[in-house]
């Protein structure tokens, strides 16, 4: 029979939520995801949504398992894994009874479940207010604030830019030319030239716009709109850095630590 940890639900599994789960995992966090029947994750090798797809994933040392029901949530923890469940309104929250509920799906809207859901709620990211709809908020941002926590307010707003690498920024992001059924060409991790074929959407080509490494492609056979993201390339072309949690995750799941740890109650579940 395992010790019980304390339950932290994290809503969303891409690449961000991903490294805050890692993080709390770690430290001795029983970590349960939350996902859509069809995640738009796009860093899928360091994504624990792909588990909804795949059924199990391993992202360095963390496994994902696909559950059908959060009944079954206890065997998963009890074989060491991150159980991740189908439940895109989070209404296992009822049954699981999360001390710390993390909103990591970086919709940059307003959620639509407040500080009543868990003892303590955190928001990753713009659209959250600290002491409105969350009690803390932890900076996603790129530069001196990035991991920071936020008792009061919002995190800086949506740049709409990625950050920059390699003198590359907007063309990182690969974006949908059209509306329609997406298909991915490339296996991600691989090295990409300039003018290949990445993607098909409604049969138009997206190319890559450099030589790279493709981090990032969204999961076959989802629909899509023009202009949405559905890849990432990175111009540092190493291939390594898509199978691992990036620095900014890391970060971001530091700052989640730091916000539930601050929490006295919550050290003594922990037994600290």
């Amino acid at each position: 029979m395992r010790a019980h940890h304390p339950l932290v639900l994290i809503r969303g599994g891409g690449d961000l939520a991903t490294g805050v789960a890692a993080r709390l995992k770690c430290c001795g966090f029983d970590v349960v995801v939350v996902e859509i029947e069809k995640p738009l994750a796009v860093r899928r090798l360091v994504s624990l949504a792909e588990a909804v797809y795949a059924g199990e994933v391993e992202i360095e040392e963390l496994c994902g398992r696909r559950i059908e029901s959060a009944k079954v949530v206890e065997p998963a923890l009890e074989d060491g894994v991150v159980p991740v469940l189908v439940d895109p309104t989070a209404e296992s929250r009822h049954h699981l009874k999360p001390v710390v509920i993390v909103d990591g799906r970086m919709r940059k809207v307003a959620p639509e479940i407040g500080m009543e859901a868990a003892p303590l709620v955190i928001g990753l990211g713009p659209g959250f207010t600290a002491g409105h709809d969350c009690h803390a908020v932890v900076e996603t941002n790129r530069g001196h604030y990035m991991g920071r926590v936020y008792w009061e307010g919002s995190a800086e707003p949506d740049t709409t830019r990625p950050e920059k690498v390699a003198n590359y920024d907007l063309d990182r992001v690969l974006r949908s030319p059209t509306t329609g059924l997406f298909e991915g060409k490339m296996r991600l991790g691989s090295i990409v030239r300039k003018g290949e074929v990445i993607a098909v959407v409604d049969g138009i080509a997206l190319q890559a716009p450099f030589d790279g490494a493709l981090r990032g492609l969204l999961h076959s056979g989802i629909e899509v709109e023009e202009g949405m993201k559905v890849g990432d390339s990175d111009p540092r072309g190493e291939p390594s850095y898509c199978y691992q949690i990036s620095d900014k995750s890391l970060a971001v799941g530091g700052g989640v630590l730091e916000a539930i740890l601050s929490r006295r109650e919550i050290r003594k579940l922990l037994g600290s």
